[in-house]
């Protein structure tokens, strides 16, 4: 399957995907960009962010919850407003939010990352009802996902630079147990980037550096792959009106003069069709 262009974005690292309502949500780390386009109409808008800014999920309160790199504010569509949350690595300057899901009671699960991606500083957090508690996830250079079992039963983290993901159970309070293998790549697939799990448990996987995007069924066998123009793709989000489109966040950063040549979308915003709808989306408890 080959994904279809769909925006014209040029973002330097595009992220963040997620539907909320009528619209796709993302974000451009780097340039500190907010986006919403709704399909009807062909609307898209954006906020400037004060920080970098990993994500933004719905909260219950009716506004959003943004991933700013100091840690989790709230964000206000409708006068461009940002209100700090909690503080997260305040002695890690050089962090910031990645990456970021919401489980089935509405907890939060985001990962820290060091911006130069060097340090392996980055950690996965728990915000549940706006109290921060770091989990017992493995630290990392760079934390991807997490992506969350529609259940709730289980939190897929991905180690970017060791081209791993594993699968740790969540118990009832949100701790989160143990790493176990779930899946490995050898580096000609790419390196695996943000991941999301659709109403199947399906895992969806956005390749840096493989031109792709892949589904693994909850046993770890490849059950979907689609095929990019771009080389970074960085996320997906499943959503539009019947929950089975398809969309992909990509990226220009770290390609040269020649490949942006030869990647005239990188960065942009693509679409394609999904088998297995969305998860339900459940608002932050924040």
């Amino acid at each position: 399957m080959n994904a279809n262009h769909l925006l014209s974005i040029g973002a330097e690292l595009g992220e963040g995907p997620v539907w909320i309502g009528d619209a796709l949500w993302f974000v451009d780390i780097k340039r500190l960009h907010i986006y919403r386009y709704r399909p009807e109409g062909e609307a898209l808008d954006r906020w400037d962010s004060p920080e970098m800014v990993g994500w933004v999920l719905p909260s219950r309160r009716g506004d959003l919850i943004a991933g700013l790199r100091s840690g989790p504010h709230r964000f206000s569509p409708e006068d461009g407003s940002f209100m700090p949350i909690a503080t997260v690595d305040d002695d890690l300057p050089e962090n910031r939010l990645n990456d970021a899901a919401i489980d089935a009671q509405g907890r939060i699960f985001f990962g820290t990352m060091d911006n130069a991606e060097i340090s392996p500083s980055g950690c996965v957090y728990m915000l549940d009802s706006g109290n921060v508690q770091r989990t017992s996830v493995t630290s990392t250079i760079i934390t991807n996902g997490p992506a969350i079992a529609p259940d709730c039963s289980h939190l897929f983290h991905v180690d970017t630079l060791a081209r791993t993901i594993t699968r740790h159970a969540i118990a009832d309070d949100g701790s989160i147990g143990p790493a176990e293998p779930f899946l490995a790549f050898t580096g000609d697939e790419g390196h695996p980037d943000g991941a999301i799990c659709d109403s199947e448990g399906g895992v969806w996987v956005g390749f840096y550096g493989g031109w792709a995007a892949r589904r693994f069924a909850p046993d770890g066998t490849m059950t979907d792959a689609v095929s990019f123009p771009v080389s970074n793709v960085t996320k997906i989000a499943i959503g539009g009106p019947d929950g089975r489109t398809g969309y992909a966040t990509t990226a220009r950063q770290g390609l040269d003069a020649a490949a942006l040549e030869a990647q005239p979308l990188a960065g942009d915003i693509f679409t394609f069709r999904v088998t297995v709808p969305a998860a339900p989306q459940v608002p932050a408890n924040s």
